[in-house]
């Protein structure tokens, strides 16, 4: 028997997909008696008028039976006497090509349907990309529906003719293009006898029989997804192998911080074992202390790259659009870590390949885009190990996975770049000061008294011989961020300039006041992540919009409603309002004196042990 064979059928609305999957498992027997006797009571009141509906095994959701469209992922486990499969059906629609891609990252090998009577569509095109992005290298194109086009051979020819350009565009090494009808059976499991002209395999015989060559990589990989320590005596680093093999006694290396140590013992589950290959989920444990930690990798044989910054392919599928410096959390590997999308270098057409060049991305589209992570990570290219090439961007305000990539290349100036360590370091510096050094960053909408309370609150600091520095918004975009405008990546870029300017002052040992609109709360999340969670205060000045409008102290108000400013906070633009501030106050009614005073009684904790 061959081995597992793991597959996605995937193509355009209504190509077919499950029927063709249903078909399968109903002509060779692999369902058992009830499953087939459901099947077959369902379809009286299906879509063919009372013949069998095969696509009602897959489509499990009702809005899916009702429709007649996959929405959700349906994974089909079978076997028959020559190789066991895992399938799953994906939906066609652009609106889940989330789910779609979810699907393709499992799998080794890509049925993909085209309608006979349609032959191949923009979302074939997609589809078609999105499985060479998750690595897959073998593709079967079935041109389904041939019992509509009275099983044409030249239709057929004309279709495998655009499916042969295809794979030349796309640079598809094995594919196999095979004609059949899932509602009749043709060249489903049997060949029948309506298409004579062709003389290849059936579907199923050609998922029996392909072998699939993966390609090989280099040395061995573990990603550390956990430090077991029952006891004083054992510590062990659990994972999963991505690549290689590792045996007791060999020397590995432990990065990114590159130091070496040899495998004193392996544990497969809890058996003790001499040697690990890919795909197990292992304990192992080295001969001397060596710090490492979730997120870390164990290597032997193979040199992955540790940086910030890289190239890679992005499928976007967020609601929201991705501009260029929006911040995310990066998984890659086992490590989860802050990381923004620096630039998007071209958008690819689905249907040309052509290079876009783009300041935006909306859902489902693919780019190259260049990465950078907020501190060093381990990664490889996606050709070289799967399991370092590929992340998923996740957004920091929904936790939604907003997109997935792959790694192309590192980027070199993020290796000639080494962090310079300092005799004199930040807690020197405070301590000559006498001070913890933190952000004060207020938000709220303009005219909530925001620039007026940080400015009461930095002269009584001083006065109380502090050290300070106020960064205020207006100010800093006649210097520093002149070049920017209001639109969101511009203001995405502002807040990230402003935290990497406060972090750097806070280093100085300087407490900072930022008075921001900063109306993103990811971009807030971003900053935060910037200057740290510890040293991060967010002061909400909560003011409502009606107070802030009947102020409106600079005539901005008047002249946003005049349509004289766009994208203005609170009337052209949103304004997210912060969940879990520090410190909230509404500065209507109230004295500016008495807001600083209470500001600063809850600030006390937050910057000294004493009393301010």
């Amino acid at each position: 028997m061959e081995g597992l064979l793991k597959f996605i059928t995937c193509g355009s609305v209504d190509d077919g997909k499950s029927t063709l999957i249903g078909h399968m498992l109903y002509d060779a027997k692999l369902l058992f008696a009830d499953q087939e006797r459901a099947l077959e009571l369902d379809s009286r009141v299906g879509s063919r008028e009372g013949a069998i509906d095969y696509s009602l095994l897959l489509d499990g959701l009702m809005a899916e039976r009702e429709q007649g469209i996959t929405i959700d992922v349906a994974y089909r486990y079978f076997t028959t006497e020559k190789r066991s499969f895992i399938v799953a059906d994906t939906p066609g629609h652009e609106e889940y090509t989330r789910n779609m891609a979810v699907g393709a990252s499992f799998a080794d090998l890509a049925v993909i349907l085209i309608d006979a009577t349609q032959g191949i569509l923009a979302q074939t095109r997609r589809h078609a990309r999105i499985c060479v992005l998750m690595g897959i290298r073998y593709f079967v194109f079935a041109v389904n529906k041939m019992d509509l086009v009275h099983y044409s051979q030249k239709e057929f020819l004309k279709i495998e003719k655009e499916v042969r350009k295809l794979a030349i565009d796309l640079d598809l090494p094995h594919v196999t293009v095979i004609p059949v009808s899932a509602t009749e059976g043709d060249n489903v499991t049997l060949p029948y006898s309506n298409m004579p002209w062709y003389a290849g395999q059936t579907l199923l015989d050609y998922l029996e029989t392909v072998n699939i060559d993966e390609n090989g990589e280099d040395g061995f990989v573990m990603p550390v997804q956990r430090v077991c320590r029952p006891n004083h005596s054992f510590r062990g680093f659990q994972g999963q192998v991505e690549s290689g093999t590792v045996q007791v006694g060999d020397e590995i290396t432990v990065l990114p911080s590159r130091e070496k140590a040899k495998v004193s013992s392996i544990l497969v589950t809890d058996q003790k074992a001499s040697v690990a290959r890919k795909g197990q989920a292992v304990t192992i444990s080295l001969n001397r202390e060596v710090d490492v930690s979730r997120g870390c990798v164990l290597a032997a044989g193979t040199d992955p790259v540790v940086s910030t910054m890289f190239t890679a392919t992005i499928l976007w599928m967020d609601d929201m659009e991705l501009m260029q410096g929006k911040n995310f959390l990066i998984k890659i590997g086992t490590k989860l870590l802050p990381a923004s999308v620096m630039e998007i270098k071209y958008r690819i057409d689905i249907n040309t390949g052509e290079q876009i060049a783009v300041s935006k991305l909306y859902k489902n589209e693919i780019a190259v885009c260049d990465i950078a992570t907020a501190s060093p990570v381990v990664y490889d290219t996606f050709q070289n190990h799967k399991g370092l090439g590929s992340f998923i961007l996740i957004d920091r305000v929904t936790n939604m996975t907003s997109a997935c990539g792959v790694v192309e290349h590192s980027l070199r100036r993020s290796e000639n770049i080494v962090w310079q360590k300092l005799d004199i370091t930040r807690e020197i510096r405070a301590g000559k000061m006498g001070q913890k050094p933190v952000t004060l960053w207020f938000t709220g909408l303009s005219g909530s008294g925001k620039s007026a309370l940080a400015n009461e609150i930095e002269k009584r600091l001083s006065l109380n011989g502090r050290y300070t520095m106020l960064l205020d918004g207006d100010n800093i975009r006649m210097g520093l961020n002149k070049n920017l405008g209001f639109e969101p990546e511009d203001r995405i870029e502002n807040i990230r300039r402003i935290a990497e300017v406060a972090k750097l002052m806070n280093d100085a040992g300087l407490i900072v006041l930022t008075s921001f609109i900063s109306p993103f709360q990811s971009d807030r999340e971003n900053a935060r992540s910037i200057i740290g969670e510890e040293n991060f205060i967010e002061i909400y000045v909560s003011t409502p919009l009606e107070e802030c409008e009947r102020r409106d102290v600079k005539g901005l108000y008047q002249k946003a409603r005049a349509g004289k400013i766009p994208n203005f906070t609170g009337i052209s633009s949103p304004y997210e309002a912060p969940e879990h501030a520090d410190v909230v106050i509404d500065t209507t009614g109230m004295k500016l004196e008495e807001a600083a005073e209470l500001v600063l009684g809850q600030l006390a904790p937050y910057l000294t042990d004493n009393e301010i």
